[in-house]
């Protein structure tokens, strides 16, 4: 029996009391992800990505852990909830508009002390000092760096476009900017570089392809560490108290966390390592989150039917932004039909060996926004659901 079947006989004895649909979590391959995680950061803290986790008891399980510290959260509500919750350490990923949630956390020390927010400019604070209310508590404040890599002066950009801030000056200038503001502390810098920690370097039969991904990353690695070097200690003399410097991401983590610049790791996606993390050299996770739809039809020889699945991943439209069959083994999306709203057929000589009311088990594309379909995550320990614990959805909570 190969390691996958194992795992598939383990997950059905596991929930074969629960109907399909339902989503998983394997705790031992969750914590063993964890634990790749710290080996990789080499000492220093991983702040757990939220919006790859959207589970509060995960979050919980991950920070408990040795080598974590703190929470990277997607949105200001969910940065407030997470804060009134019991989390003491959230820096919200990036810029809020939200004015109400910035009233609440001007006028509640417990949510200032606990939360930082993102700008990456001036209208940023502006923003906010509009929507205070007459909330008096300073506002933590971190600063957003660009790290895209850009060639030929600028006419080829490579990586995500997030903050407008890519040089030592234009950091320096708003943190100068920061400083002279009442009600505001600076207190962090971050930088996500995407374009190395988001895209696979081993693209399954693309071997060209993977080879220009990989050349490109080792020169945008190089180019970012000098550049987040420089502006560190640009931001340093500006506000010497800087407490963080944030980096990485679950693909880069090792690489991020080799720079003297960087005090702290971003990771969440290699928890529960979805398909889009299959295609690394610099590292290999254990599948951990899986969901599970029942056969309902069998059309005929080496078809089966499951009800939906139609789970499409955020991001440029394509087949790798949909889920994957994987247990068992074997079976395809129709290329007519694709994984569908209600229906998703099946093909592969496995479908003749699945019943109706079996499980097929399938992978999300991304990480976090498989908890957006359900509203149970099944823990699984050994052979066994040892706790049923909510999503953010379960908790009554769709942030974004």
């Amino acid at each position: 029996m190969t390691a996958r079947a194992a795992d598939r006989a383990r997950y059905d004895r596991a929930t074969a009391h629960l109907d399909a649909p339902l989503a998983i979590v394997d705790l031992d391959a969750f914590d063993a992800n964890a634990d790749d995680l710290v080996r990789r950061a080499g000492g220093k803290p991983v702040r757990v990505a939220s919006k790859s986790v959207r589970c509060r008891a995960l979050l919980e399980r991950a920070l408990a852990r040795d080598g974590f510290r703190g929470v990277m959260s997607f949105t200001l509500a969910e940065s407030l909830w997470l804060a009134r919750s019991g989390f003491d350490d959230i820096l919200l990923a990036y810029p809020s508009a939200d004015r109400s949630g910035f009233a609440e956390l001007a006028a509640d020390p417990k949510l200032a002390s606990a939360v930082t927010v993102m700008v990456d400019d001036v209208a940023h604070l502006d923003l906010i000092d509009a929507a205070r209310d007459g909330g008096r508590e300073d506002v933590r404040v971190c600063l957003e760096l660009d790290t895209a890599l850009k060639l030929f002066g600028g006419r080829v950009r490579v990586g995500a476009r997030r903050s407008p801030l890519h040089s030592p000056a234009q950091l320096a200038e708003l943190a100068r900017a920061v400083v002279r503001r009442p009600g505001f502390r600076l207190v962090g810098i971050m930088a996500y570089e995407g374009h190395v920690a988001g895209v696979g370097d081993a693209v399954a039969g693309r071997p060209l392809r993977s080879r220009a991904i990989r050349l490109m990353q080792a020169a945008a690695r190089r180019e970012l560490a000098e550049r987040r070097a420089a502006v560190v200690r640009a931001v340093r003399a500006v506000a010497p108290d800087l407490e963080f410097v944030n980096g990485g991401g679950t693909g880069s983590v090792q690489h991020t966390a080799a720079e003297d610049a960087v005090t702290e790791i971003a990771a969440g996606s290699g928890l529960y390592v979805p398909r889009l993390f299959d295609n690394y050299t610099s590292f290999t996770g254990r599948p951990a989150a899986l969901f599970a739809q029942p056969v309902v039809r069998r059309p005929g020889v080496g078809i089966v039917t499951v009800l939906g699945g139609g789970y499409p991943a955020s991001g440029a439209a394509g087949p790798d932004r949909l889920p994957v069959p994987y247990l068992p083994e074997g079976l395809r999306y129709d290329p007519q039909e694709g994984p569908g709203e209600v229906q998703t057929p099946l093909l592969g000589s496995p479908a003749d060996d699945l019943l109706i009311g079996d499980k097929v088990w399938f992978r999300h594309a991304k990480a976090g926004e498989l908890c957006e379909r359900f509203e149970t995550l099944h823990l699984v320990g050994g052979d066994a659901v040892t706790a049923a614990v909510p999503t953010y959805r379960g908790e009554g909570h769709t942030f974004l």
